[in-house]
């Protein structure tokens, strides 16, 4: 029994739980801004559900093409697939049953536009981003076109279509991921490097030009994320929540370009976490106080 439940925890750790949370609550974001909010619990549920099972078999198949420097590296050499918990085999056709199971329920329960953007994510971050981290530190920029994705998803199945909203979204998505992965990358920098990862702190190890991507991505970031209530998508509780929020980023930014400490990139990497959820919160207060 105990055998089968480790069992069951190393596939639930192939699918990422981590990025499968960011990927729902982005793609939340977006359902709930299409329809001005909630008027279809089921029609979300089924989003969701079809969101996990994509998000998750996308990210079996990426451990399992990166099973070989998996092994190498300290942060990764106890996933399942280097530890021999789980056959490589095993875990692509895991991968594949899932984003075939999740591409079913939007074709079904949600709409083929959904479920076109779903399969383009995981195309992007399997065949694209994955062999790219091999070849290019602009990986992290391709990487975050399907991290941006999700919201366009969340938005096409509450809606059927795109708006210039649901654009607006995937530009806050996509600045986001860069203070947040750049972060990641400078922390585990060496990692990388034993991996033969090009991650821009390995093919720049001055850190000079790590610092400005991080520090421009950071204004994006703060414009971009205005630009719901400019659009009239949201009031004014979300406008000064969410410039609050950018300029939190932008402080750690700042911060970490003048100390280039790992204290001050755990900073970057702590608020861009937290980023997220309180947007979310934000967009929810705006929705009910506004």
């Amino acid at each position: 029994m105990k055998e089968r439940l480790n069992l069951y925890k190393a596939y639930l750790s192939l699918t990422k739980p981590g990025i499968m949370i960011m990927v729902l609550v982005t793609t939340a974001l977006g359902f709930y801004f299409a329809d001005r909010g909630i008027p279809d619990p089921a029609l979300l549920m089924w989003t969701l559900l079809g969101s996990a099972l994509t998000c998750g078999g996308a990210s079996a198949l990426n451990q399992y093409m990166e099973r070989d420097v998996d092994a190498l590296m300290k942060r990764t050499k106890n996933r399942p697939i280097p530890r021999g918990v789980i056959l490589p085999e095993n875990a692509f056709s895991f991968g594949i049953t899932l984003i075939l199971t999740g591409l079913l329920v939007f074709c079904c329960k949600v709409n083929l536009l959904t479920a076109f953007l779903s399969l383009l994510t995981c195309f992007l971050y399997v065949l694209i981003y994955t062999p790219m981290k091999r070849l290019t530190w602009l990986n992290t920029s391709f990487g975050a076109i399907p991290g941006a994705i999700p919201p366009l998803g969340g938005w096409a199945a509450a809606a059927n279509h795109l708006d210039p909203g649901a654009w607006a979204l995937f530009l806050i998505m996509f600045t986001w991921q860069h203070p947040h992965f750049y972060s990641i990358a400078w922390l585990l920098k060496d990692d990388y490097k034993k991996a033969g990862f090009k991650m821009l702190p390995v093919v720049h190890p001055d850190a000079k030009f790590t610092l400005a991507q991080i520090t421009a991505f950071s204004f994006l970031l703060t414009g971009f994320s205005l630009m719901p209530s400019m659009m009239g998508m949201s009031g004014h509780i979300y406008f000064w929540g969410a410039l609050a929020l950018g300029l939190v980023v932008l402080y750690t930014a700042f911060l970490f370009q003048n100390s280039q400490s790992n204290a001050d990139a755990r900073k970057i990497l702590g608020a861009s976490i937290m980023y997220l959820p309180m947007l979310l919160i934000l967009i929810l207060a705006d929705g009910l106080l506004s």
